[in-house]
């Protein structure tokens, strides 16, 4: 594998804060170039000029953080392109910055701490509700559901991201620990499995509509700079 190539690996793990969908699969990665000598430059296009700063800084700094982790990479640039507070946001992460130092006076790192965790949360609430929906219908009872433990879930998407986001969450995710929690870490209980399902299809519900928006404005977006450079030659 060359290096281009362990770089976008890489950056399959970034998420959309909101969406828990990886930028490479959304389309947000729109170029990936490795120099002969390692250097990386990255550039990011969101669906919209007016995303969320805070959610956009989160994945141009993590996309940052990812890539740093690869052996044999030189200098890494991770630019948003075509957003409103891109200039703000990318001098910070080249500086090495947090958000707040983007926007002194206006913010602070812990506030984007909390938030990031707030969807963490989220996440993995609509990443077990599709594991419990599963299981359910293949004729587990919710008695059987609550009693499994992390080491019987299924090898699958779901459930490894369901992992990884209880181990960022410090929620504990060992082999004998329980398959499905609260967003708080407690284990699911049997006679709360139904009103505790319905409220986490809204979230993933929720979740996957607004992935769907995302994917939609950014391919009209996308058509629509290829449209104008089109004219413009």
């Amino acid at each position: 594998m060359n290096t281009r190539a362990r770089v976008l690996e890489a950056l399959s793990e970034v998420h959309d804060p909101e969406l828990d969908e990886p930028i490479t699969s959304l389309g947000f990665v729109t170029s990936c170039e490795v120099s002969p000598s390692g250097d990386v430059e990255i550039l990011l296009r969101l669906p919209t000029p007016q995303c969320a700063p805070n959610f956009a800084y989160l994945m141009a700094a993590d996309a940052r953080n990812v890539v740093r982790r690869l052996p044999d990479v030189g200098r890494i640039e991770v630019r948003l392109e075509d957003h409103y507070t891109g200039k703000e946001i990318n001098a910070a992460i080249a500086r090495g910055e947090g958000f707040a130092a983007a926007f002194p006076g206006e913010t602070d790192d812990d506030q984007l701490d909390a938030l990031r965790e707030l969807f963490q949360r989220k996440a993995l609430v609509a990443r077990q509700a599709r594991l419990c929906e599963a299981l359910l219908a293949d004729g587990a009872t919710p008695v059987q559901v609550t009693a499994l433990r992390v080491a019987d879930l299924p090898d699958d998407g779901d459930a490894r991201r369901c992992l990884e986001l209880r181990g960022q969450l410090g929620i504990g995710c060992d082999p004998n620990a329980p398959a499905f929690v609260a967003p708080n870490g407690e284990p699911l209980a049997a006679d709360e499995l139904t009103l505790w399902l319905r409220k986490a299809r809204l979230v993933r519900t929720s979740l996957e509509v607004n992935g769907s928006i995302c994917r939609s404005l950014l391919q009209i977006r996308s058509r629509r700079g290829a449209e104008l450079e089109e004219v413009g030659t």
